[in-house]
């Protein structure tokens, strides 16, 4: 639904994210460097691309993934993915706090209804019903682990909500109601733009920006799985399949993606620690389109909504309250920051970005403030000074302020 949902955000056709879904996640499974980690059609990419769709098409955004999938590459190639270890703690706090938020927003949003071509707010029993087979999911999630691991409770809920909703034929909004899921193999195609500079000028900013955010976002994940796996992913790796897999979209008519961290979580919550997983998956959504297409626009909304936000839920690291008191005021502050940028944005590489640039701000504040003076008196009665601690420009005041 995520994939589905982004693709009519940004005008696209439903069809669209999914083949994104398949082609991001069966690439990235294969050639990728961190086993266990879901790509697919996601939210932050195609939200940079939205206003080259608006201005000049389908056509040019392919073109853009294309490009954008080349740069990824060549970060793998020099090997400038591992700069993501250079991401401070607060700025991952912050990150996946706001996207737990923006995870939670988007399911609150299902709660909506398109009447006459207007949205407008549930209300009456269709509200009730909506909101009790949510909580309904919700409480499958929760308590089914309790009595078995061995099937992810997630699959369950779903299944168990669609069963309800089939057998007493009750009326809530479906998968079918947001879009059609069936169609056939994604095919090759050439993007149909002119092959001069004036295109290489429109696409080149978006395709930058696009690599960009996707890399970040794909190697934040990968992070994020390493510390959850407790192993080591190859992030030159990932950034190279992260490339191939969006290059592959922009000729066989996927929206292009990224890593997504809310399925990689239902993936390793599920237990999934091989790329078999990423690979069953992609192939899962290819059967989606070619012949389940029927069967899961049947399955209720509610089902989803539940599932994503137990995900929204277990995504935010309620850990950051318990080291508050213990972290410095700066880190508070980046953390808060990113989070509200990435909320307010939607833009997950600009909200890292400021999140890096304040933190190495006031890593350099609180070095200049580190320089020490170690004083002695000669044999001759001259005042000798040795100096420890970083030298540079923030430091001068408090160096000079040493002498007497």
């Amino acid at each position: 639904p995520e994939s589905l949902s982004f693709a009519i955000l940004a005008g696209l056709t439903p069809l669209m994210g999914l083949y994104a879904a398949f082609l991001m996640g069966i690439v990235t499974a294969i050639f990728g460097g961190r086993p266990g980690l879901v790509s697919g059609g996601a939210g932050a990419t195609i939200v940079v691309l939205m206003a080259l769709i608006v201005s000049h098409g389908v056509e040019y955004l392919f073109a853009a993934i294309i490009l954008g999938g080349f740069f990824q590459i060549l970060v793998g190639a020099f090997k400038l993915g591992k700069f993501v270890r250079l991401i401070p703690q607060p700025v991952m706090y912050g990150f996946l706090n706001g996207l737990a938020i923006i995870i939670f927003m988007a399911q609150v949003e299902q709660f909506k209804v398109m009447e006459h071509g207007v949205s407008s707010w549930m209300s009456g029993t269709s509200l009730y019903i909506m909101a009790g087979l949510t909580l309904l999911t919700v409480l499958i999630v929760l308590g089914f682990p309790k009595l078995t691991k061995v099937i992810p409770a997630s699959l369950v809920a779903i299944i168990l909500t669609a069963a309800l909703v089939f057998l007493f034929g009750i009326d809530t909004k479906k998968v079918v109601d947001i879009a059609s899921v069936s169609g056939s193999l994604p095919s090759f195609h050439i993007p149909m733009v002119p092959f001069n500079l004036e295109t290489l000028e429109v696409v080149f900013p978006y395709a930058l920006i696009m690599a960009g955010v996707g890399l970040v976002e794909s190697l934040l994940t990968l992070s994020m799985v390493d510390e959850i796996t407790n192993t080591k992913g190859n992030s030159n790796k990932e950034s190279m399949a992260q490339g191939t897999a969006n290059i592959v979209n922009g000729f066989f008519g996927g929206m292009g993606g990224c890593a997504m961290v809310a399925q990689t979580l239902v993936n390793l919550d599920a237990g999934a620690r091989t790329r078999i997983a990423a690979v069953v998956g992609a192939i899962g959504i290819l059967i989606v389109i070619l012949v389940g297409g029927p069967v899961i626009e049947q399955i209720p909304m509610a089902a989803l909504v539940g599932v994503m936000m137990m995900v929204s839920i277990g995504t935010f690291q309620w850990a950051s309250f318990k080291v508050l008191k213990k972290m410095p005021k700066s880190d508070v502050i980046v953390g808060i920051l990113v989070a509200a940028i990435t909320v307010l944005r939607h833009n997950l590489a600009e909200a890292v970005l400021v999140g890096v640039i304040i933190s190495a701000l006031v890593f350099a504040w609180d070095n200049a403030k580190r320089i020490r003076a170690r004083k002695s008196i000669d044999e001759f009665g001259n005042k000798i000074y040795e100096i420890y601690g970083p030298l540079f420009f923030g430091s001068t005041s408090n160096f000079i302020e040493k002498f007497d």
